[in-house]
């Protein structure tokens, strides 16, 4: 699936910890995606639909370096993602083997992959951080990915930092990690995030001013009333 622009830009202008607090609302707890850290200092915040890709443990007799040229490779994969996805790898969460190097980030790029997000590590760090694709990982090793694992295909559900994760749902990440939005949650957490980002931008303004915390966060009835207030003069 492709997202529509203003769905994108709404988005972006949610941080990842307001959308947790929005999901958990909804009973979602377990959608914060373990060991997916900004590679780059000051990445920009990324939104887009989940296109997957699976690993499982390394088995001799198929993650060799041949296997890169099989129809069921990441190349391939690679090859089928659309524009404006981002790349949701099950590494399972392996640190001794890179999953993508710059070759293939730099192929990404070209096809405008909007990002990587893994909860295993990448490699060749240089020339991944110079093809400019927005990567979010568990760190970087040398060894190509074939040294610890296998590759098994792609665009089915994976776990990835032990979240549950199917093509298409959204994914959102930012300096504090990616965040899944389930597909079928999408219009739910449009209507509601905007609102608690701007909620908790006033909530800061008011501690700002000296305004203790009881009664402030969560709001009480009379604070609830000077809220609306300042609302309706927005």
């Amino acid at each position: 699936m492709s997202l529509n622009p203003s769905i994108i830009e709404t988005l972006k202008g949610v941080s990842t910890a307001t959308l947790t607090t929005v999901l958990l609302k909804k009973g979602l707890r377990n959608v914060w995606m373990r060991g997916t850290r900004p590679l780059r200092a000051g990445q920009e915040r990324v939104v887009g639909p989940a296109f997957t890709l699976r690993f499982v443990p390394a088995r001799e007799d198929l993650a060799t370096p041949e296997s890169w040229a099989s129809p069921i490779s990441t190349r391939a994969a690679i090859e089928d993602m659309p524009e404006g996805c981002i790349a949701v790898v099950d590494a399972m969460g392996v640190q001794d083997a890179g999953i993508f190097g710059d070759i293939l980030c730099a192929r990404m790029m070209k096809r405008k992959v909007a990002a990587l997000v893994s909860d295993g590590v990448v490699r060749d760090l240089e020339g991944v951080l110079g093809s400019g694709l927005p990567v979010w990982c568990d760190g970087m090793a040398a060894p190509p990915s074939v040294a610890g694992l296998t590759f098994v295909g792609w665009q089915q559900p994976i776990a990835c930092g032990g979240v549950a994760v199917f093509p298409g749902d959204i994914v959102v990440a930012d300096k504090d990690g990616a965040v899944l939005i389930p597909a079928a949650l999408l219009d739910a957490v449009l209507a509601e995030a905007p609102e608690q980002e701007r909620m908790e931008g006033w909530i800061m303004s008011e501690i700002d001013r000296g305004v203790p915390l009881p009664g402030l966060y969560p709001m009480n009835a009379e604070t609830k009333v000077r809220y609306q207030a300042w609302k309706d003069t927005q």
